[in-house]
């Protein structure tokens, strides 16, 4: 069960069956897999084989999703970096992670050259973009032109396939490790749970592909034999043109993007009848966006995926038969679905032992895509997993059918548009501001994102300060989508335990006082 694995199989039973389509450009799962084994013969010739981390920081694409497979192919370990972070904090994660070769698109030529500057880890740069290759970098169908295929370097199932940064609670990004099993794991299980396993659909990569919950659930479809359809990233109008042109059958959208797309004036007359399924996952669905969207689109299913990078994704499954109003399997809309196949999942209390049905605990999950770790992080590790039981930090409770319910956050961490913002991060780069005594960031409800950043701020005796001076301090030092979208300034310091630690929940109380949980 190696992650390229699906690549082979597809390419011995469907071999002149589409694998991907970019634009004009489609390829039958034969020439993919050439390739795919020519760039990690390319790989292998310039230092790129087992041991070594390759960094891409690119849009969707089908050369993306080429690289996510020759990279591991060739021995190495993938590290996706987030298209959304600043500089400052994609350097970090090439720096941390070892990454000693970086893969660039059109979007991000310039970009690559300021990480190549200021890292030293970066040996060579490789473009993979639709253009002519930029001076001092290595292109990737010259590299594809001019090697020869080889065979998959050999290796063990549990060696380390990819380094997968997210939000930390330090203020610094953590890597999670995971392994060739750990990926194939989970996407089996989000595949048999979701029971797309038709050969010959198709599945569209709308969501970014550096993150997870489009590599957990898009890899499910591979392994099924599915067609990879790409757009270069989300946009309403783009979506519902290829999803119409292309015929389309299922498609994964995060919560906002679900959205915006319930309000785009082409979904009323749009043509849909390929589309299956809307597989949403990365935060939860706010209730009256999820009924909108089944009243508006009621050809198709929805299905819920709920999960984290520490396993892989994959924690539960909402199925399509439970997104209703009505009948014997109505009442389960709010919930995340039941355990994923090979998951076990355990709500507990603060002395780690499980509660009972209905009471609320922190949510516990084990199985075959527990991650190894986070990289070089080993306090991080053991206090995230527990005798081999991942310790989400969401708390929630579970009925007599099994279902999860998800009711707030154990660790300060806000879920926005589909990405994780810890509130260590946000605190930490306000820190930075001379003009910012301290600061607390919370997450508060937000119609359009789910969740929003709100900062609450202690300025230094006789400064002041504007919401566009903190937005563009936050812009130098982390992603757009961590700032803050409101603030508020306070004078009376903040309310603190007797431990000497702050009482967050005091000050988000308020904003979710007329709220059914405190998570949106």
């Amino acid at each position: 069960m190696f992650f390229y694995q699906a690549i082979q199989r597809n390419a011995i039973v469907q071999p002149n069956t589409m694998a991907t389509s970019f634009g004009e450009r489609e390829r039958t799962w034969l020439e993919v897999k050439e390739r795919i084994a020519k760039f990690a013969g390319a790989l292998a010739g310039i230092g790129a084989g087992k041991g070594t981390h390759v960094a891409l920081l690119s849009l969707n694409s089908d050369k993306f999703f080429e690289c996510l497979n020759a990279i591991p192919w060739a021995g190495g370990t993938m590290v996706p970096l987030n298209i959304r972070w600043s500089v400052k904090e994609n350097l970090y994660s090439i720096n941390d992670s070892e990454s000693s070769i970086l893969l660039v698109d059109d979007s991000f030529v310039e970009v690559g050259k300021e990480l190549l500057t200021l890292s030293d880890n970066i040996k060579q740069m490789i473009y993979i973009g639709e253009g002519e290759t930029p001076a001092g970098m290595l292109g990737y169908e010259e590299l594809i032109a001019s090697t020869q295929a080889i065979e998959p370097v050999a290796g063990s199932h549990d060696d380390l396939a990819g380094i997968f940064y997210t939000g930390g609670t330090t203020g610094f990004p953590k890597g999670v490790m995971l392994s060739h099993k750990n990926l194939w794991s989970s996407s089996v299980c989000l595949m048999s749970a979701m029971n797309i396993n038709v050969e010959g659909d198709r599945y569209l990569h709308a969501a970014p592909m550096f993150h997870l919950a489009d590599i957990g659930i898009g890899y499910g479809t591979v392994i099924a034999g599915l067609s990879q359809v790409f757009i270069p990233a989300f946009a309403p109008g783009p979506v519902i043109d290829v999803i119409q042109e292309k015929k389309v059958n299922h498609v994964l959208l995060v919560p906002t993007m679900v959205t915006l797309l319930l309000a785009d004036p082409a979904l009323k007359d749009a043509d849909l009848s390929s589309l299956e399924n809307i597989v949403y996952g990365a935060s939860p669905m706010p209730e009256g966006i999820l009924t909108s969207a089944m009243e508006k689109m009621p050809s198709v299913n929805f299905i819920q995926a709920y999960g984290q990078s520490e396993l892989s994704p994959l924690i539960s499954v909402l199925q399509s038969k439970y997104h209703v109003l009505e009948g014997p399997n109505a009442g389960k809309l709010r919930s995340a679905g039941q355990p994923g196949y090979c998951v076990n999942v355990e709500i507990r209390d603060e002395a780690g032992k499980a509660v009972p049905v209905g009471e609320v605990g922190e949510i516990a999950a084990i199985g075959p895509n527990v991650m190894m770790g986070y990289w070089k992080n080993e306090k991080q590790t053991t206090s995230t997993i527990i005798d081999g039981w991942v310790m989400t930090g969401d708390a929630g409770y579970m009925d007599e059918d099994g279902f999860l319910f998800l009711v707030d956050r154990v660790k300060d961490m806000i879920v926005t548009g589909g990405e994780n913002v810890f509130s260590a991060e946000v605190e930490n780069a306000l820190s930075m501001h001379p003009k910012i005594l301290e600061s607390i960031v919370i997450g508060i409800p937000s119609e359009k994102w789910g969740e929003a950043v709100h900062a609450i701020i202690r300025l230094n005796p006789g400064e002041t300060i504007s919401e566009e001076e903190v937005a563009a301090h936050c812009k130098e030092n982390i992603a757009n989508y961590k700032a803050p979208r409101s603030m508020e300034i306070r004078e009376e310091p903040f309310p603190m335990t007797g431990a000497g630690k702050y009482k967050k929940n005091e000050l988000r109380d308020p904003f979710w006082k007329d709220k059914s949980r405190s998570i949106n």
